[in-house]
């Protein structure tokens, strides 16, 4: 009686230390379930913000798979509110890391408007020679006549614009805004491995 009865203590710790074991990888499922479900979701939403229409539903349906099976596990732990709390943690990670994914990518492109009291005409050359295309218009504004600096630039290459900016004319006034479409005109083409995902995405014309 006393062999058996260590035989069934042995076996319930066992049987708790996998249970336990189990319920640990059911938790970092979940997380990451949700991390790239809500990244998807968040690059989803923003490649639809910016034109790109066709990959959408693509992104949507395995983002919306990914989350049955994290809402499922979720459903199989009602008791517990570890899971509560892995399944809100991951969606907060997810939304972090869809940001940072996309900015990584930096997909499209961006109108950035200069806006300079500077005579010199400096700073649209120097843009030119860095083979940004760029448009000048005088305007009067409200101290007096001031110079407006158009050009659009791929996302990646808006910080390179910007420190030129800062360098030549630090005192301009620079706004940015992102191009849902664009037609005709000298634009700074994306390279390499922008290029071919801009063309994969088939961004909407």
């Amino acid at each position: 009686m006393t062999v058996n009865r260590k035989t069934k203590i042995y076996v319930e710790n066992n049987m708790n230390i996998i249970s336990n074991h189990q319920e640990i990888i059911t938790m970092i499922l979940i997380f990451f379930a949700r991390i790239t479900d809500v990244s998807l979701g968040t690059m989803r939403i923003i490649l639809i913000s910016r034109g790109y229409r066709y990959v959408a539903p693509l992104i949507g349906f395995v983002e919306i798979l990914i989350w049955l099976m994290a809402i499922t596990e979720v459903m199989k732990n009602l008791n517990s509110m570890t899971s509560y709390l892995i399944f809100a943690a991951g969606f907060a990670t997810g939304n972090y890391v869809g940001m940072l994914i996309e900015s990584k990518i930096a997909i499209g492109y961006q109108s950035i408007r200069i806006i300079t009291t500077e005579k010199m005409m400096l700073l649209p050359m120097v843009l030119r020679d860095q083979g940004f295309g760029v448009t000048t218009v005088k305007a009067q504004g409200a101290k007096g006549e001031v110079m407006i600096i158009f050009t659009v630039v791929p996302r990646r290459k808006t910080s390179e614009v910007l420190e030129t900016v800062l360098t030549l004319e630090p005192k301009a006034f620079v706004s940015i805004e992102d191009v849902k479409s664009r037609y005709s005109g000298f634009f700074v083409k994306n390279s390499g491995i922008y290029e071919t995902f801009g063309r994969l995405i088939g961004k909407k014309r």
